[in-house]
């Protein structure tokens, strides 16, 4: 078992007034994210959650320096952020490997970029992949892993770039229950070895509370914050502790009521929370 770490009060990101407007083809205007406002402190695990089209890859894009027409200031260690500086990474749903690259030569690409010497990122790359383990797959190539084994490394690839902010979009979404499950508690382990700040985006409110110390519900009708859950509780965790039960089920009726057009598989997925609720990870 281990508990919070000892986090300092420094704040890391802070997200001051941030708004999205798209134009429609017929000209007209959809507001995806309206002056939203957060503060991340530093080391902190914060998760993100809300209906489809509130914004959620949005948000990450536009602190990932993916996207970068919006209106409003972010700032990193008090600093306004430029596009695509290494500070802060993405892992994706899809993990965007290079197939023709080994396991290894592929959490080595980035500090080639970055014109590290062979040796040294042989030596930080053997280092992630064996943080992940995966060490007796470290010259398989892509094709050879498993959908779960593919994820680890691309947060590996992720960590040995050394990012100060780890930015998570739904990035288990695809795997099954057990592989999901098992990649949790790697994640939490890194998370607790490597004093990261990480942001991440969930359809599922249960993994947004079992993974986060805070989670954020997003609003698709407003575009902003609707409500913040702090979990203030131990790790590990179980979805059968009474607290845990009550901040997901919190969550879920702030989330099924944001929408009246709330669609078929939004639906499906709070009946499925609420079913599984009990159920420990």
């Amino acid at each position: 078992m281990f508990t919070l770490k000892t986090q300092s009060v420094e704040r890391k990101l802070q997200v001051k007034n941030l708004s999205k407007i798209y134009t429609r083809n017929d000209g007209s205007i959809q507001v995806v994210l309206n002056s939203i406002n957060i503060d991340v402190k530093n080391g902190e695990f914060v998760t993100i959650v809300g209906p489809s089209g509130c914004g959620k890859t949005t948000l990450l894009n536009i602190l990932a320096g993916l996207e970068n027409s919006y209106t409003g200031e972010i700032q990193i260690d008090g600093k306004t952020i430029n596009p695509l500086t290494p500070d802060r990474i993405v892992v994706f749903q899809e993990a965007a490997l290079f197939p023709w690259l080994t396991v290894l030569e592929n959490v080595e690409f980035g500090l080639r970029i970055k014109d590290i010497s062979k040796n040294e990122r042989r030596k930080i790359a053997t280092h992630y992949i064996e943080m992940v383990q995966l060490s007796k797959f470290a010259n398989a190539f892509i094709h050879q892993l498993s959908g779960g084994m593919k994820q680890r490394v691309a947060i590996a690839r992720a960590l040995a770039l050394n990012p100060s902010i780890l930015l998570m979009d739904e990035p288990f979404a695809a795997l099954d229950v057990k592989t999901r499950t098992m990649l949790h508690h790697q994640l939490l382990q890194i998370y607790k070895n490597n004093n990261k700040t990480i942001l991440f985006v969930t359809h599922n409110i249960n993994e947004a509370v079992y993974l986060g110390d805070r989670v954020i519900v997003l609003s698709a009708k407003t575009g902003n914050i609707k409500k913040e859950f702090i979990v203030d509780l131990p790790r590990p965790r179980s979805l059968d502790h009474p607290n845990i039960k009550s901040i997901a089920h919190a969550i879920i009726e702030e989330s099924k009521h944001d929408d009246s057009n709330i669609n078929k598989r939004e639906d499906d997925e709070i009946a499925n929370t609420i079913a599984t609720a009990t159920i420990t990870m």
